[in-house]
């Protein structure tokens, strides 16, 4: 799921520019990716693009402390729950945007979350928002990927 993900952050400047599901699954498809991926990430789409349009039951003021859930420190570990506060501090996301990134993340079932499938979560909320991100911002959420791949190399 995370690499149709990518791909789509690859392919499509905008979310706005990705087509509609039917012929989003039938693109994906003939890229080689499997059915069941292409379902799993469709939904996840589908389910961001529900939340962000509906309000927070409660919206975070700026100068609040978020404090995790059980649930949410089971799920987000120390590195995600740190990247997730340096966005924050560097004010490329705002609490709302942090509370939608939690609820998506939350909402992946049984997939093991590390801090580069975290980063490619936290993309995406970012791309279907269309917020304009700072090129460093933008660096430090893209090379992850090749840093995992050093000590392999090596």
């Amino acid at each position: 799921m995370f690499d149709i993900l990518v791909y789509l952050f690859e392919n499509y400047l905008h979310a706005a520019a990705c087509p509609e599901s039917e012929q989003l699954a039938r693109k994906l498809s003939a890229a080689g990716f499997e059915e069941d991926e292409i379902t799993e990430a469709l939904d996840w789409l589908s389910g961001l693009r529900a939340v962000a349009v509906s309000p927070l039951a409660r919206v975070p003021q700026p100068d609040s402390i978020r404090l995790y859930a059980a649930e949410e420190q089971a799920k987000l570990d120390a590195s995600c729950r740190g990247f997730l506060a340096f966005l924050e501090n560097a004010g490329a996301l705002d609490p709302q945007t942090r509370e939608l990134i939690i609820e998506r993340t939350m909402a992946l079932g049984g997939f093991n979350l590390n801090l580069h499938r975290f980063k490619v979560i936290v993309l995406m909320v970012l791309w279907q928002q269309e917020q304009p991100l700072d090129s460093l911002i933008l660096d430090e959420l893209l090379t992850d990927e090749a840093e995992e791949l050093a000590p392999v190399l090596q």
